[in-house]
């Protein structure tokens, strides 16, 4: 069983780098930008588009896990039918993945908020807090850019987390309560090998930033090998030459 993963979505970006991830409908509201708009405005997908041709195994395991896990919590009542209770149950763990997601949303935005200048968020304070030391433990005292958007001239774009003078990281959060409990995936790998492309810093330092959301303030930084990250960007351009051919957008 692989349950599809429907809480992201696709974003894109102008040739100059700017995000569309929305267009204003007919009816005067914003809805998502989609394949067939993109194409009237010469927009470029971005990274994490282009690695959604990607099949992720852990993340479907995770999703099917919420899922057992729900009818493991919620009993079949006698008048349902066998497909309204599983229709109930997928529905319910489905939720329980929107809600981690959401969390990691906040999470994220709260470090975005830190490097941002911006009030902090006291509710993610230790979040923020073992974020922000252990990328200075790493690093030292850096001045981080973040949340910098681009578009690269063959054909691709994204949002970096942080970037400064020759380091480009990528802040992922995830339950985990020890730094055993981490594996780096090739996605990971390729995400930042384009992202540091992208910006032009083709031999940039480039890490993961895991974030617990299950233990506030434990944080991992996981740095790739310049080999790896040259194997990234190989893995990385195969796929978007597939991702051009399939959608017919070269």
């Amino acid at each position: 069983m692989i349950i599809s993963n429907t809480i992201t979505g696709g974003h894109w970006y102008t040739r100059d780098g700017d995000p569309q991830y929305t267009q204003t409908g007919i009816n005067g509201k914003e809805r998502p930008t989609t394949l067939r708009d993109a194409r009237k405005k010469d927009l470029v997908p971005s990274v994490t588009t282009v690695l959604g041709v990607v099949a992720k195994p852990a993340l479907n395991l995770w999703l099917q896990k919420q899922v057992i896990m729900s009818a493991m919590k919620l009993p079949k009542s006698p008048e349902e039918s066998d497909d309204e209770y599983i229709s109930r149950v997928i529905k319910d763990g489905q939720e329980t993945s929107r809600q981690a997601a959401s969390e990691g949303t906040r999470i994220h935005s709260a470090i975005d908020h830190y490097y941002d200048e911006k009030d902090p968020v006291e509710a993610y304070a230790e979040h923020v807090d073992g974020t922000v030391s252990t990328i200075k433990l790493a690093y030292g005292e850096k001045k981080w850019i973040a949340e910098r958007a681009f578009a690269h001239e063959i054909g691709f774009g994204g949002r970096v987390d942080l970037h400064t003078d020759g380091i480009v990281l990528d802040v992922k959060t995830k339950d985990f309560e020890s730094e055993s409990e981490i594996t780096n995936f090739d996605e990971n790998l390729m995400q930042l090998s384009a992202y540091r492309v992208g910006l032009g810093m083709p031999n940039a330092v480039c890490a993961n930033v895991f974030v617990s959301r299950s233990r506030p303030g434990l944080v991992s930084i996981q740095e790739w090998t310049p080999i790896e990250l040259d194997r990234g960007w190989e893995m990385f351009l195969h796929l978007l030459q597939f991702w051009q051919i399939r959608n017919n957008y070269l």
